[in-house]
């Protein structure tokens, strides 16, 4: 447990599949900060561990019982820990068989995060056209993807971000005004100057301990907030009055492993975003590839916001046919 240093590739047994298990050979692995998570014993894990919960590649080897893939097949799988590695092995009802037309790459930098916007916007709160909803880091992997479906979904996206650059970024993923996070003293007053003086009905909130209070006070009575992420820490406890004082607010804490944990549900959810990308309501953009060796450079990248969009790390770049890159 610890900071980005303590990720050190190793040379470990080829893995084997137990009864129900698949191994996959994994072509490319999305970075989450649900990795970091992980690394830092937020969210704990037996040690030692593989990180990684999301990857796309092809099925090698099938244990007893499986039914739901054979060896050949191309699948992806999310919150599966393991997936930072050359072979990982999965449980075969978690994993989701890919489309022809979607890639190794696409699966792997669409699925956790295309399928946590999926149960956000319909489920943990349904966002109805009309709605003005503000999104937190909309310049990032997943900002991006919620601001897309918020607007295909007839919403209207106040974002948040860090840089100029970045705010660019979120507007041409369809945000109607974007905040520069740093050149404001009262977030939430410049929220509702942006909405007419009112307040919104939901704020998406993955950054969680410095926007807490910023988003509370973005809302209107009997707003929500989605607290669905934790990039800058932890929220500390608070007095559920609060809620109360603001307007009879409703807060919810989601994860997606509650509203993907039947298969159908998985089978349900992933199909939605793989025809979401097809139609170009989601457009995915990868903007670093690391090798194994250089997962501790993703997560320092990751979180130091230097990045923009989607982190993968690629086992094989060459075998791709594409070379490793970083933006910084």
């Amino acid at each position: 447990m610890g900071g980005p240093e303590v990720l050190q590739e190793a040379e470990v047994d080829q893995p084997r599949p137990g009864p129900g298990e698949a191994v996959v050979g994994v072509a490319a692995s999305g970075v989450n900060f649900l990795d970091v998570y992980h690394r830092e014993g937020r969210y704990r894990l037996p040690l030692p561990f593989t990180p990684g919960a999301e990857g796309a590649g092809t099925v090698v080897e099938v244990g007893p019982g499986v039914a739901d893939v054979a060896v050949g097949d191309r699948v992806g799988w999310v919150e599966v820990p393991g997936t930072y590695a050359e072979r990982a092995v999965v449980d075969s009802s978690r994993l989701v068989p890919l489309p022809d037309d979607i890639d190794f790459e696409t699966a792997a930098a669409v699925l956790l995060q295309g399928m946590t916007a999926h149960y956000l916007v319909k489920d943990a709160y349904p966002v109805q056209g009309g709605d003005t909803v503000l999104v937190h880091a909309a310049a990032g992997g997943m900002g991006l993807l919620l601001t897309q479906l918020i607007t295909h979904l007839g919403g209207r996206v106040i974002g948040t971000t860090s840089t100029t650059a970045k705010a660019e970024l979120a507007k041409r993923a369809g945000a109607a005004e974007v905040i520069l996070s740093s050149a404001v003293d009262d977030l939430a007053a410049e929220v509702r100057r942006l909405n007419g003086g009112q307040g919104l009905p939901v704020v998406f909130d993955g950054v969680g301990a410095h926007t807490f209070d910023a988003s509370l006070a973005s809302l209107r009575p009997r707003g929500h907030l989605v607290l669905f992420g934790a990039a800058s820490g932890a929220v500390p406890p608070f007095d559920p009055m609060r809620l109360a004082r603001g307007g009879s607010l409703t807060l919810i804490r989601p994860s997606l492993g509650d509203f993907i944990a039947d298969r159908s549900e998985l089978l349900r959810r992933a199909a939605d975003v793989f025809e979401w990308v097809r139609s170009k309501a989601l457009e995915i953009t990868v903007t670093g590839r690391y090798a194994l060796s250089e997962a501790a450079r993703a997560h320092s990248d990751l979180e130091a916001r230097r990045t923009t969009g989607k982190l993968l790390v690629v086992p094989d770049a060459a075998a791709l046919g594409r070379p490793e890159e970083t933006q910084s």
